[in-house]
């Protein structure tokens, strides 16, 4: 339901958001700009030239306005900005020689059209004036870890955000939207980013009471998919709109867009073994990257090819070594489906959406919720649904106008079904309200009844990110399906506690057998997480949400946490364990651990002694750093001096995950972009090859071999004369790129 109809239909009972939506009937329409200096001139006369500036994170940010605010602070020094934000998005430039020409034709193809942020280009530079602080409460992972804005991270909960905000004074907030004109009233929708906007504006009003300057801007861009439900408000909930497209040849600047990212053999392992923990008519909550699109893999895989995908869990022996997937996890079709509840809607969403997996309808009341999760009801409306409600006292037998009106309102009823005086009418037909008369009863059904349950919601989510087809998938959506998605407040989503869009009860009924699945860096032996910082304080991304779903999951009766991590990652050069004893920085503390799966298995942590937690960790762990693993939990007590670890644990190797899937390859199954390829034929040659190079060379021994290989290198092949010419180097021009020239080739052997 959209903020619009709710203020339209319900002004007897407005929650405190739409009560501020309600209010603003008498505030002032917007002013629309058509040119963004304009708009920057009218900022500054509102709130003077002390700026501070909140962003949303990601695809949000409305970069045309960003970068004529920051332009004129630049120009002025008289100017005092701050912007506050997160995820601030750039176009991959790459390090090394090779890196950059590898990138060039890449960026240029698949980033056409997507403006550069200006402030994000100086601090690469070192070249952000004085006058201007960027603060961000996530970076995009791992893109600051020796950037000056370490200095200007500010640690928090995505839920505190909005709190955050306000108590550092905020008086301009700015984001990209949708737009559409129906009947003559324009209403804007919030699109990827309903996430802080919904909690904030309202807020913001507060203080405009107050007397306070403020700003609340929006940018239209007609390439941003347009959300429905709470994601649209009225267009007088901004001060200024930015909207171009009045203008002859305007046109709005493409949305950046996330290409899909390898899933690598060990990411398919994790995404399988996490599969098995998800819960038909349950709840599902997934994060960003390849173990995201692995988990939708298989996912898809378990309910499009189930005997087949039985067979694989049998080799792998799942039930045997990993009784908890019998405890809490499911492997069969999803016949009655799953709900979305995520910080983050990914394209993988989608996917599960054109599957017929996410298609478990939640409702905004509580008490037809509790029927559907005891199916007692389904969404299909039928003389049972009538005579279930009543049973349950939700109507009486002899319908009341305010019955009627319940039942209308929850699709059960068809709109045009009018009561009078104890008499239902529709289209000419007249009928007592009586449903304890069998006759009537007949006649209800033939004439009033639906066929289905109106107002179900398949999908709550905060923000979204995807690649280019993602956002066509959401901007072809019909109407009607358009109606089950439902972009939202990231504090209704990411918290259980009482939120103007829903109460905590009504979040609980609704998110029945939920797997909040996050990823992380690392994970300690006493069941700590690593998700967004490193031991000497360096930050790689921040909290997010994650913290939220994870104690969220211990709140929630049915519902798990399940952390992902690769058991191993190249640090400094070096093959390092995920799985450490300890570690000087952790995300999520030890005593709200859950299971834990890595490419090895899954460790069932949730109310088990350490000595447990211990081994079931070390048994999931790459095997060439068990022995040390055991060794220090042993020193410290913590596991029997006794304890082996399982033969069946013992050979956790990258070489038995290879020979295992090897087999699917002429299925075509567990490939590498299942979802779709960015790159070209020439250009994955290229990746592979490079990602070879690097790891020949990230040791002085590595380096020194590869150079001695290329010294062999006479004459490329001419298959690698033309992907030399792709890196423009099939005619090096110094020694520097006659040596790169050779090891490339090297590699591409």
């Amino acid at each position: 339901m959209s903020v619009l109809e709710l203020v339209e239909t319900h002004p007897a009972h407005l929650t405190p958001l739409m009560a501020g939506a309600h209010d603003s009937l008498s505030k002032s329409p917007a002013i629309v700009f058509d040119h963004h200096d304009d708009l920057v001139d009218q900022v500054i006369a509102k709130v003077g030239k002390k700026i501070i500036l909140g962003l949303p994170l990601a695809i949000g940010k409305p970069i045309t306005f960003v970068n004529a605010i920051y332009q004129r602070a630049k120009k002025d020094p008289s100017i005092s900005l701050t912007i506050e934000t997160g995820i601030t998005l750039e176009k991959p430039t790459g390090k090394s020689f090779l890196e950059k020409q590898f990138l060039g034709p890449f960026v240029e193809r698949e980033f056409a059209d997507v403006p550069d942020i200006e402030y994000m280009q100086d601090i690469r530079s070192g070249n952000l004036p004085d006058n201007v602080t960027v603060c961000e409460f996530f970076f995009k992972a791992g893109s600051c870890l020796y950037s000056k804005q370490q200095l200007n991270y500010t640690s928090t909960n995505y839920t505190h955000a909005v709190r955050d905000l306000i108590d550092k004074g905020v008086n301009v907030i700015a984001q990209l939207l949708a737009s559409r004109t129906s009947d003559g009233v324009t209403s804007y929708s919030l699109c990827s980013n309903s996430d802080l906007g919904l909690d904030l504006i309202p807020e913001l009003d507060k203080l405009k009471a107050e007397g306070k300057a403020i700003a609340v801007v929006g940018e239209v861009n007609t390439n941003m998919p347009f959300m429905y439900n709470h994601a649209e408000v009225p267009a007088n909930e901004f001060d200024f709109v930015l909207d171009a497209n009045s203008k002859p040849q305007h046109h709005d600047y493409a949305i950046f867009a996330a290409p899909n990212t390898s899933i690598s053999p060990e990411d398919h392992l994790i995404g399988l073994y996490s599969s098995t923990l998800v819960k038909d008519n349950g709840t599902l909550q997934v994060g960003i990257g390849s173990l995201s699109s692995a988990l939708t893999y298989s996912t898809l895989l378990r309910h499009q090819h189930n005997d087949d995908y039985l067979k694989i869990l049998k080799q792998l022996q799942i039930k045997e070594r990993f009784p908890v997937t019998q405890l809490v996890g499911d492997t069969a079709p999803f016949n009655h489906g799953l709900y979305g509840c995520s910080e983050l809607m990914v394209d993988g969403f989608l996917h599960l959406y054109d599957a017929g997996i996410l298609k478990r309808q939640v409702f905004e009341d509580i008490n037809l919720q509790h029927l559907l999760n005891k199916q007692k009801i389904t969404t299909k409306v039928s003389t049972d649904t009538l005579l279930t409600l009543c049973e349950h006292q939700l109507i009486s037998e002899y319908l009341t106008e305010s019955d009627v009106s319940y039942l209308i309102k929850l699709g059960v009823f068809k709109e045009s079904v009018v009561y009078k005086n104890g008499v239902l009418h529709i289209n000419g037909q007249k009928t007592p309200a009586n449903l304890h008369d069998a006759q009537c009863l007949q006649e209800i059904s033939q004439f009033c009844l639906n066929n289905e349950l109106k107002g179900g919601t398949v999908m709550h989510g905060a923000f979204f990110i995807g690649p280019q087809e993602f956002y066509q998938g959401l901007r072809d959506l019909t109407e009607e399906e358009h109606k089950h998605f439902c972009m939202t407040s990231v504090n209704y989503v990411n918290d259980l506690y009482d939120h103007m869009l829903g109460s905590q009860q009504l979040k609980q009924v609704q998110r029945q057998h939920a797997r909040f699945i996050n990823s992380a860096m690392m994970v300690t032996l006493d069941g700590s997480v690593v998700s967004d910082a490193l031991a000497n304080g360096q930050v790689v991304s921040g909290v997010g949400g994650q913290y939220n779903f994870v104690a969220q999951s211990h709140q929630l009766p049915g519902a798990r946490s399940i952390i992902k991590i690769r058991s191993t990652c190249v640090r400094d050069g070096k093959l390092q364990s995920n799985i450490l004893f300890n570690y000087g920085h952790t995300t999520i503390p030890r005593q709200l651990r859950d299971i834990v799966v890595t490419e090895y298995g899954i460790a069932d942590l949730r109310g088990k002694p350490d000595h447990v937690v211990y081994t079931e960790l070390i048994k999931i762990a790459d095997s060439r750093f068990q022995p040390g693993l055991l060794k220090q939990a042993k020193a410290a007590g913590k596991v029997a001096k006794d304890y082996e670890i399982p033969a069946a644990f013992s050979n956790n190797t990258s070489e038995s995950i290879h020979a295992f899937l090897a087999p699917y390859a002429d299925r075509n199954w567990f490939t590498p972009f299942p979802f779709g390829c960015s790159f070209t034929d020439e250009e994955l040659k290229l990746v592979k090859a490079l990602k070879k190079l690097k790891k020949q060379v990230s040791t002085p021994k590595g380096k020194i071999k590869a150079l001695t290989q290329s010294l062999t290198i006479r004459k490329a092949t001419e298959e690698q004369h033309k992907l030399l010419k792709r890196m423009h180097l099939d005619d090096p021009k110094n020694l520097e790129q006659r040596m790169t020239q050779k090891l490339l080739i090297n590699a591409l052997r």
